[in-house]
């Protein structure tokens, strides 16, 4: 599912217009977005049997350019995750 299918869903479950889903979605899910507004703060985004957005922090390390072979410097940073949580891993491997 990629954005546009996502929009169409939120209209047709809620009811409304493409454009009022458009919102919907956005307000949730755009780079300027809750969730990704929550996580540039440094903070997580809980939502109950669904799973946790969360940052993680990667430290530095050694990295090998596979063109070259030459090691290279790779910086610490921090990375969005998700963690699903259990009603979800139950709901995925029902399925299965």
């Amino acid at each position: 599912m990629n954005r546009q299918d996502m929009i169409r869903a939120v209209a047709k479950k809620m009811g409304s217009s493409k454009a009022a889903a458009t919102d919907l979605v956005d307000l949730i899910f755009a780079t300027d977005g809750l969730i990704a507004s929550e996580l540039r703060r440094g903070g997580r985004v809980q939502i109950s049997g669904f799973g946790n957005f969360e940052t993680r922090r990667r430290a530095a390390r050694k990295g090998r350019n596979p063109a070259t072979n030459e090691v290279i410097s790779i910086r610490a940073s921090v990375i969005p995750a998700f963690r699903p949580g259990q009603a979800l891993k139950d709901l995925v491997n029902k399925r299965r």
